[in-house]
């Protein structure tokens, strides 16, 4: 079972330092054509919440990648960071800048409905599709 906790990690070249008050210990893996496009695989993530901050961010570049939400990675070193959903600003976070420092434990997947039949993983995890997670993140009528 996942728990929040605090923690903080940096890109490869040190530039930028990410500090979460409330990284989610539970790691997902994302397999939409974008974070896939992205990063050549599956983009493995930790949610951080809203309470974020970045220190060297004026080294941090981010790019419009959809109506939703936008990707941010160093532009110095590369390393991606962040994608970031534009409705609340929730931030989830590349789960290998935290180090090894976090008993991490990866629980979920996210659009497994575009994941390709080259490769899988064993842990048994919840598994959704693009139109489930749309569907969790919709704007309700109220």
């Amino acid at each position: 079972m996942s728990k929040k906790v605090e923690a903080s990690g940096s890109c490869l070249c040190g530039a930028i330092k990410l500090v979460g008050k409330t990284v989610d210990t539970g790691v997902g893996a994302c397999h939409c054509r974008t974070c896939r496009g992205w990063g050549g695989g599956p983009f493995l993530t930790v949610d951080c919440g809203t309470e974020v901050t970045i220190e060297g961010e004026e080294n941090v570049s981010v790019f419009d990648s959809s109506e939703w939400a936008e990707r941010g990675f160093c532009k110095l070193c590369g390393t991606h960071l962040f994608y970031r959903l534009k409705s609340n600003g929730q931030y989830i976070a590349a789960a290998g800048l935290f180090g090894d420092v976090i008993d991490f434990e990866m629980d979920h997947q996210v659009f497994v409905d575009q994941r390709p039949s080259y490769y899988c993983f064993s842990n048994k995890t919840h598994e959704m599709t693009g139109a489930e997670v749309f569907e969790m993140f919709a704007p309700t009528d109220e």
